[in-house]
């Protein structure tokens, strides 16, 4: 019975901390995840990416629409991408505009459209050395869908982000190997974001 009663007080206190409010704030976290295949048409080989650890920070609003909301967010994002010849970075602006949902007390789910700009991809490489092109796209959409705990001004959500179409950047370089070889831009990552109300 005390165990039931002392589980009652906790989610009654937590509930009582959700954030329900319309507002701005700030969030920032980590991005795990890899940009898109390397492809060597010379070859006619294909490389996916291993995985690397990158950051995010930005601003969001939120909307309280009842237990719907709405949560535009602008993101400035790095992150990268290791292959066997080198590793890719990618800077971009993402803005999300998300639709939620309140479920329960704190818990909350959320999808929507990440409108993408690529700032700036960089490749670096002790084999050989090239530079890698412009993204064949600077504007791009993908999609988030996630799950998320708000408790008072203090968020945390953990979601999944993917774009939609091919992006890619080629090498340049008088080898006619390397001239020929492009690398998917387009980013598949879990996201860990915290917020805070202001």
């Amino acid at each position: 019975m005390k165990n039931l009663l002392l589980i009652a007080v906790m989610l009654t206190t937590v509930m009582g901390f959700a954030q329900e409010d319309s507002g701005f704030g700030l969030k920032g976290g980590v991005n795990y995840g890899s940009t898109g295949d390397f492809r060597n048409e010379i070859e006619n080989n294909v490389e996916n990416p291993d995985s690397k650890i990158g950051y995010h920070l930005g601003l969001f609003a939120k909307a309280d629409l009842g237990r719907l909301y709405l949560r535009p967010e602008l993101i400035y994002t790095k992150l990268s991408s290791e292959y066997s010849i080198g590793d890719l970075e990618v800077q971009k602006l993402d803005a999300p505009i998300l639709l939620g949902l309140n479920v329960v007390g704190p818990l909350h789910i959320f999808a929507g459209p990440s409108l993408q700009y690529i700032l700036d991809t960089d490749f670096e490489t002790d084999r050989v050395e090239f530079d890698l092109g412009d993204a064949q796209d600077d504007f791009t959409v993908g999609a988030q869908f996630g799950v998320g705990l708000n408790l008072g001004k203090l968020g945390i959500d953990l979601r999944y982000e993917r774009g939609f179409n091919d992006n890619e950047a080629e090498f340049i370089n008088d080898n006619t190997s390397i001239n020929r070889s492009r690398i998917d831009t387009r980013p598949e990552q879990l996201i860990l974001a915290l917020s805070l109300s202001l």
